[in-house]
């Protein structure tokens, strides 16, 4: 099945900046986590989308690549910067080895180790304060036994006696001369005739490494932390690939993030949004009041300022806006029903009126609508 346009699955524009993607990632990651989503295959298959969508447009190589090629480009150009890696040379060999069945224009020097990337699942509370996590992560690392050669003796293995080294050789096809990967050592430039038995002259091995990764306070989901050559081992000496720590924050019992401000909703009874009143809300940093004033309506919004979020970017901190729901009592005694009732009557019976503006506001309209006089 062919893959969705990356800045559909994301649903910015083509122009869209790193904070636009951004905003959309974390949009999309909130609605989709399987954690809010559990036992919905198609939710999760969402998630993993809008992670690659993601990953590829906030990348600047890949993104370029991506925008001239789509995705065949990226699959051709693979995850080390595309055509932009070998220049003009490598684009005609690959075309050419493809015509005449060749290998195509790999180049022939020690290939940079592989980047990886792990997912990182934190709490709210570790994403704003920062914390040091512990991870586990499969690699490939070089064979102790061979020093990574491959060899059996542990030494660098002999030149090629086809290529000579060069990991390529000509070949002739009419008026053209072909430069294809050595068949023998498919491009790696030396022969290994007594192989490590420990890697069987891979020169690595597969093994799990224990990090331990600094999340700064303020992260949020979609950052990247990236750590400096602690991804895969590259070719022959050459250096190795760096781990991408990608964030996404679980969602929280109480509290939704948007940038530096957090949000969270508050119930309160009828009698307290009547007559005001003082309440405990919780925050990141423990407990702190609100005080509500008389005729406190749902939907009223209360700014608690600096209780939000320091990002991670720098700024001033976050505030944390509390929108109020008036409850309706429920399960109500014989007593408790009377006395709503004499409440009732007495608001209808008030000669002042006005009591509930909001709903003789709507009545008007309504009448106006149906065209009651």
């Amino acid at each position: 099945m062919s893959k969705r346009d990356y800045y559909e699955v994301l649903g910015v524009s083509r122009q869209a900046t790193d904070d636009e993607l951004k905003k959309a990632y974390r949009r999309l990651a909130m609605k989709l986590h399987p954690d809010r989503n559990p036992g919905d295959a198609s939710a999760e298959e969402k998630f993993k989308e809008a992670n690659e969508a993601y990953e590829v447009l906030t990348d600047p190589n890949k993104r370029v690549l991506y925008d001239e090629h789509g995705h065949e480009g990226l699959q051709r150009g693979g995850a080390g910067g595309g055509f932009g890696e070998g220049g003009f040379g490598d684009i005609f060999g690959d075309v050419f080895s493809d015509i005449f069945g060749g290998g195509g224009g790999r180049r022939s020097g020690p290939r940079r180790g592989s980047d990886l990337r792990y997912m990182m699942e934190l709490s709210l509370e570790q994403a704003v304060f920062g914390s040091a996590e512990t991870i586990r992560i499969p690699t490939l690392d070089d064979c102790a036994t061979c020093n990574g050669h491959g060899t059996a003796d542990g030494k660098a293995p002999p030149k090629c006696s086809t290529c000579g080294g060069s990991g390529q050789v000509r070949v002739q096809q009419g008026f053209f001369v072909l430069q294809q990967t050595c068949p023998h050592c498919r491009g790696r430039g030396t022969q290994i005739t007594d192989p490590c038995r420990s890697c069987r002259g891979a020169g690595k091995l597969r093994r799990e490494k224990t990090l331990e990764v600094k999340i700064p306070a303020g992260v949020d989901t979609g950052d990247r932390i990236r750590l400096t050559g602690e991804g895969e081992a590259g070719e022959r000496g050459a250096p190795p690939g760096d781990l991408y720590v990608q964030v996404n924050v679980k969602p929280h019992e109480f509290f939704e993030r948007d940038g530096s401000d957090l949000y969270c909703t508050v119930p309160i009874d009828f009698v307290t949004a009547a007559l005001g009143g003082e309440l405990d809300v919780p925050t990141l940093g423990g407990k702190a009041q609100l005080k509500l004033p008389e005729e406190t309506q749902t939907g009223k919004v209360f700014r608690l300022r600096g209780k939000g979020v320091k990002s991670v970017r720098g700024g001033a901190v976050g505030d944390l806006l509390c929108t109020v729901v008036v409850e309706t009592p429920v399960r109500l005694n014989k007593r408790q029903r009377e006395l709503l009732r004499e409440f009732g009557a007495s608001l209808q019976g008030d000669s002042g009126g006005g009591h509930n503006p909001e709903a003789a506001g709507w009545l008007d309209r309504a009448k106006k609508f149906f065209g009651a006089d």
